[in-house]
């Protein structure tokens, strides 16, 4: 028996009209919801990338800390000295290696990615670092011949002289390493990829709000609130004005800045005027990063900055005088204009030396002919 069929009236079977092929049918593709909330476009989101760096290096840190005090390499009583300084600083130093690869094996990425792939990068460590000792020569200068840093006699003589030299610089090449991985690589470079002015915003509000939350709130905290301030308005304009590439760039910077400010306050002897120089400073290195295509430049500048504070001048350098330096020097006068406690930093005349580092970064943009190599700006949104 045939199945009955819909035909017309006076039309059979073979005069119906051919039915139309509309092509392959469109499958959804898309990603489940779920998916879609850890990765984006251009693989793990920004915060969630974050978020897994962090939980990476603080473990790193229990487990070398652990390591390196069950091995009595370090101890609670050794002091601010050169040797202890460097063997301490393995410890940040080896969890942010060890954090970096795991996150760049996580995102398929190369360790380089994270603002490290600029060109001559000796080059642009030993200008950073003679910039970074210029610049601080300057500053200390000035308050010599301004009466507000007295210069005592050397402390050292002889060999000791080149040894201390040798460990303090080996120490603070891994503070450089440490602070400019975390801040100028790694974050600059994942908030640039997953940040836009709204999210910047928010996360500048969670650092200022941070020391309130903490109970811990303080004058110094207020040098956060400055920088924090005076990016409101210059982000908030480059987010009405320039495309999401460049801008995305300028509010990681704000943020990062903010944050390195912050770490700041941790610090024994530090004063508003030292956090918001940190902070400013920081963001000077991030500027280092867009003019030069690396963060190489900012690398050298740290470890020159705080090898000259330590060893080479003797000052305070964020609020801590350790052990073995050549010169002794003191503040005087008004500590608002010597820095006080917290060493040069603190000083009213930091200004002048931060715009002595933008003009040295220009230089090193010329003098490494890198043709301003923009860091890589594409990425996923938080």
């Amino acid at each position: 028996m045939e199945p009955a069929t819909d035909t017309p009236a006076g039309k059979t079977p073979s005069d119906r009209e051919p039915e139309v092929d509309s092509g392959p049918r469109r499958l959804d593709t898309s990603p489940p919801i779920l998916v879609r909330v850890f990765v984006g476009p251009h693989g793990l989101r920004a915060g969630w990338s974050i978020l897994f760096a962090y939980c990476v290096f603080y473990i790193l840190r229990i487990v070398f800390g652990t390591i390196f005090f069950t091995a009595n390499l370090v101890d609670e009583n050794s002091g601010q000295n050169a040797v202890s300084t460097l063997i301490v600083e393995l410890i940040p130093f080896l969890s942010v290696l060890g954090a970096g690869a795991a996150v760049a094996a996580v995102e398929h990425r190369s360790l380089l990615s994270y603002n490290l792939a600029g060109p001559r990068r000796l080059a642009s460590t030993l200008l950073g670092a003679a910039s970074g000792f210029i610049a601080l020569s300057a500053l200390i200068g000035t308050l010599g011949l301004g009466g507000w840093l007295r210069f005592g006699p050397c402390a050292l003589s002889g060999i000791a002289v080149l040894r201390f030299a040798a460990i303090w610089g080996c120490a603070f090449l891994l503070v450089g390493c440490v602070e400019e991985g975390i801040f100028r690589c790694y974050l600059l470079s994942t908030l640039t990829r997953g940040l836009n002015f709204w999210w910047a915003l928010a996360a500048v509000a969670g650092l200022c709000a941070w020391p309130w939350l903490k109970g811990s709130a303080g004058q110094s905290d207020w040098g956060v609130y400055l920088i924090a301030a005076l990016g409101l308005i210059p982000c908030f304009i480059l987010h009405q004005r320039v495309k999401a590439r460049s801008d995305a760039f300028w509010q990681a910077a704000w943020v990062t800045s903010t944050g390195f400010g912050l770490i700041h306050t941790f610090n024994h002897g530090e004063n508003a005027i030292g956090i918001f120089a940190a902070a400013a400073i920081g963001f000077a290195w991030c500027a280092s990063v867009r003019l030069t295509g690396s963060a190489f430049w900012a690398i050298g500048c740290h470890a020159a900055w705080d090898w000259g504070e330590t060893f080479f001048y003797g000052t305070a350098d964020s609020g801590l005088v350790p052990h073995g330096h050549l010169f002794t020097t003191t503040p005087a006068g008004n500590p608002l204009l010597s820095g006080g406690a917290d060493g040069p930093e603190g000083s009213l005349l930091i200004p002048g030396a931060i715009l002595l580092l933008v003009a040295f970064t220009f230089a090193a943009r010329s003098l490494l002919r890198t043709g301003a190599k923009e860091p890589a700006l594409a990425g996923s949104r938080w």
